[in-house]
């Protein structure tokens, strides 16, 4: 599950082995960082490493995460299918608008690899029974989740940076500005696969055992595909996982489309609404409901929580309690932020709304609640994001030693060249025998020149950045890439927005000469282009590993990447400019019904379904890094400071003390990145529905684990997927004129607005 306002979480979802255990062995097995292999030994994993059609010894160990699987062998049949891209598009498509659906709602997106591959698997297998062909194998599965991954993604920068260039007025329309947007997702989305297409041997190989780097997600899949072709009963349980996903699918796409028309029946419940109704404490419930605690039946967080467990959904519950249950009421009641009548109806007087973000509630002198919620929930994100690289410190020596040594072998390879002999001490590399698979220099070099170089007029052109500044924004789009790949393999997590943010505050440094309209512009769309580069980047590395463990050839999966990556240039800007045109809100900062709002009516068309954290985050940062005083109030940077302190601390004890016979205590380990998001999300209702559905998920695996295990994970992602889709079908009928705001009844809803 990807978090756009937080780090990119990669769940390690197994639903292909009913036992639950093959995940644990193959990560269980995991050599420690401090015992490191010597040398000889990585290189012994990389002649014997399965790339392409290289089959791995019958001597090698069987639960070793850095090898790839035994029993996957060389697949003569053709695995880049027409059908394969067909399928694996369509899930990507499927998974596109539902990320930016989700992420507008709260900053969250996930990934279409479990997805992809349960699909493609039923799909193809179905496919090809009714053909009679039976050239359906893991590898052409694999290429079917490849393609979902690469045409599901993109849709980050679009739930982020994107509507924070509109909402400070930096471009005009999307409809008007769709070709630029899709050029600068272009730039940033193939500059990041050709720029690290490259370095798969090395971070799959060279380093994976020295660095820790299982991909605990890539590897899940390459598990579920394994096992899908493997077992007798195969085909039955995949039909049984697909109809376990559709069934989800389906309700959560009926209740999100059906709910827009009575969403205070079917969607919120507003419990502390019917207090008021009741005449039953009415000043206290006003408040709770003032301050958004209310139940909300999403089954995407639903979904989510079943996925990420208890910890995660504690850790965001917990957040949503300090921060909006907590510091918010004390800040208003002594002073320090401010909040403003949610409804003009004297039955509704004392309902306040804290959450804007307008120009009046957004000054370091009068601040919201949720503005001044908004730093501490940032900068630590921040500080905890760069103490997790700063414990895996060894990828910055490794990547600087296998650099000097690939440059000086390179340098004595082209001496050798000069002289009429072999030296006869070299002995022939194993891997040799796969070189027809592996990723050549002309496959990406000058595509990576060709980007390099229409990009720069392009940017100047189109957004007018500077060709410096264009190259400073791709020189730190390739760096964070190579961050976020590290973090993405050792940890399961890419903090694809704190390295943007890196990038936005290091580009802003350069433009002190000019104004603060284009300082702002620049800010933004060097954190995109960062932003955009490192998803896609980290989206290739994680495919390579399915490969790597499948044996599938790596030249198939970049072509595959490069076709789905063309495809989501153009479907994510236009979904984005759907929802853009059916919920307009996204765009602007002033979305309060407090303007006005004589009746019901008004009330609906001025409040916002969706919350856009991540929106808010990438626009004050660039407000902040960009205006001469800062904007920020004293008290919540010192506040900022002291929970950033902790943070860092919380990270140091997890990675220090945690450790041998008290590393269960990592289970129950607060997460801080989690808890601080939650400060940024001025929305309770998605903590608490994340809790229900990881308590829904630990009573069903305390009653039924097997049960859990083969369908639990297909559910999960049911769920996910239905609700975005359905969002993205309430958009289309806002469009043309049928959606809920219009023909809907809001009863239920506090003053009429839910």
């Amino acid at each position: 599950m990807r978090h756009t306002s937080a780090p990119t979480q990669r769940y390690s979802a197994l639903p292909g082995d009913p036992s639950g255990t093959e995940l644990q062995e193959i990560s269980g097995r995991a050599v420690p960082i401090g015992e490191e292999e010597d040398d000889d030994d990585v290189q012994s994993a990389e002649e014997d490493a399965l790339d392409g059609e290289t089959i791995v010894s019958e001597g090698d160990a069987p639960g070793d995460p850095f090898l790839p699987f035994q029993d996957m062998h060389y697949d003569s049949n053709p695995i880049l299918t027409f059908r394969a891209l067909l399928v694996g598009c369509l899930c990507g498509a499927l998974v596109n608008a539902s990320n930016i659906y989700l992420g507008l709602k709260a900053g969250w997106t996930t990934s279409a690899n479990i997805f992809g591959s349960i699909v493609g698997f039923a799909v193809l297998r179905a496919w090809t029974k009714y053909t009679h062909d039976d050239s359906f194998g893991p590898h052409e599965n694999n290429i079917v989740q490849t393609a979902a991954t690469a045409a599901g993604g993109l849709s980050n920068v679009f739930v982020s940076a994107i509507p924070a260039l509109y909402q400070l007025e930096l471009l005009s329309v999307p409809a008007t500005d769709f070709f630029r947007i899709v050029t600068l997702t272009a730039i940033g989305g193939y500059f990041g696969l050709l720029s690290v297409a490259p370095l798969r041997n090395f971070f799959l190989v060279q380093v994976a055992r020295e660095l820790n780097l299982i991909f605990p997600s890539s590897s899940a899949t390459a598990i579920t595909i394994r096992s899908m072709h493997q077992a007798a009963s195969g085909a039955s349980m995949a039909r049984q996982k697909l109809a376990a996903l559709l069934y989800a699918f389906i309700f959560a796409v009926f209740l999100r489309v059906t709910s827009q028309y009575a969403i205070g029946i079917l969607w919120d419940w507003h419990p502390f609404t019917w207090l008021v109704s009741s005449g039953i404490l009415v000043d206290w419930a006003m408040s709770m409901e003032s301050w958004g605690w209310f139940i909300e039946l999403t089954p995407a967080f639903i979904g989510s929580g079943m996925l990420v467990g208890i910890n995660v959904a504690v850790s965001f519950t917990a957040g949503s309690v300090m921060a909006w249950g907590i510091i918010g009421p004390y800040l208003v009641s002594h002073g320090m932020a401010f909040g403003e009548p949610a409804s003009t109806d004297s039955k509704w007087s004392k309902l306040m709304s804290y959450s804007s973000l307008s120009k009046d509630f957004a000054t370091a002198s009068h601040p919201s609640p949720r503005y001044w919620l908004l730093w501490p929930g940032v900068i630590c994100m921040a500080a905890v994001a760069l103490a997790e690289l700063a414990c895996q410190w060894r990828v910055f020596w490794i990547i600087a030693r296998d650099s000097t040594r690939a440059i000086i072998c390179k340098i004595a390879s082209l001496r050798q060249r000069n002289h009429r002999y072999t030296p006869l001490n070299v002995e022939k590399d194993e891997s040799d025998s796969s070189s027809s698979n592996t990723i050549k220099v002309w496959m990406w070099l000058p595509g990576l020149i060709a980007i390099i170089s229409i990009a720069c007029p392009i940017l100047k052109f189109q957004f007018g950045m500077r060709v410096t500044e264009s190259l400073l924004a791709l020189l730190l789009a390739f760096v964070l890439s190579l961050m976020a790949i590290q973090a993405t393999g050792a940890t399961d997590t890419t903090p694809l927005s704190v390295l943007s943010k890196v990038s936005q505050v290091t580009l802003s440094s350069t433009t002190q000469d000019q104004t603060i309209q284009n300082s702002q512009r620049l800010n933004l769309l060097g954190g995109a282009l960062t932003n955009i580069g490192a998803s896609q980047a980290c989206d290739l590395m994680g495919d390579f590993r399915v490969g790597y463990l499948l044996g599938t050839s790596p030249r198939l999966q970049y072509a595959t990447q490069l076709i789905g990556t063309l495809f989501a240039t153009f479907f994510a800007p236009s979904i984005f400019l759907m929802f853009a045109t059916a919920y307009p809100c996204i765009l602007s900062t002033e979305n309060n019904p407090s303007n006005d709002n004589n009746n019901t009516t008004t009330a609906i068309a001025n409040t916002c379904e969706f919350a856009s954290p991540s929106i808010a985050a990438w626009r004050a940062v660039a407000v902040a890094a960009t205006e001469p005083i800062l904007p920020v109030p004293r008290s919540s940077l010192i506040f900022s400071l002291i929970m950033s302190v902790i943070g860092v601390l919380m990270v140091i004890i997890r990675h220090n003390v945690w450790v041998g016979k008290w590393e269960l205590m990592r289970a129950y380990h607060p997460n801080i990145m989690i808890l601080a998001m939650a400060f940024t999300l001025p929305a309770p209702q998605y903590g608490i529905a994340m809790l229900i559905g990881a308590l829904i998920a630990a009573a069903w695996k305390w009653k039924a684990p097997v049960g859990f295990e083969a369908f639990g994970y297909a559910v999960a992602a049911g769920f996910m997927a239905g609700e975005g889709i359905g969002g993205t079908i309430n958009a289309m009928l806002s469009v043309v004129g049928f959606g809920g705001e219009r023909l809907g009844t809001r009863v239920g809803c506090p003053a009429g607005r839910c």
